[in-house]
């Protein structure tokens, strides 16, 4: 079982940037690869970027590489998503997502844990 919470969201200006943090309860933390989604509203929620357990190796949806960037702290049993030049087509609730089954990055229906999700919103 792993509870996840969401922070760091917030108003912001076209160019600022944000760190989003994921802290997450429960000891076997570092065994889940851990998923930044994000839903804009009247949108599909979707994929962002992704990080395996031991924070090896990450994956990204084209449209935020260069961007964003996904790092995790197993120590400190939380997950970052660095966000920088942003624009106001990011405006979403951004959502962090445990990995339970094997499979697509992009998938939904492969985490079993989500936190609650956090608002970012861009002014032009």
């Amino acid at each position: 079982q792993v509870e996840l919470v969401d922070s760091g969201g917030g108003l912001v200006q076209a160019g600022d940037s944000l760190r989003l943090s994921c802290t997450a309860s429960g000891r076997t933390f570092s065994n889940y690869p851990i998923s930044w989604f994000r839903q804009a509203p009247g949108k599909e929620r979707e994929f962002v970027a992704g990080i395996s357990g031991s924070g090896r190796n990450t994956n990204y949806t084209d449209s935020v590489k260069g961007r964003f960037s996904i790092s995790r702290d197993n120590a400190k049993n939380t997950v970052y998503l660095q966000i920088n030049s942003l624009k106001p087509e990011d405006t979403a609730v951004y959502y962090c997502a445990a990995k339970s089954a094997a499979g697509s990055w992009a998938q939904k229906d492969f985490y079993g844990y989500w936190g609650q999700g956090t608002q970012v919103a861009v002014s032009s």
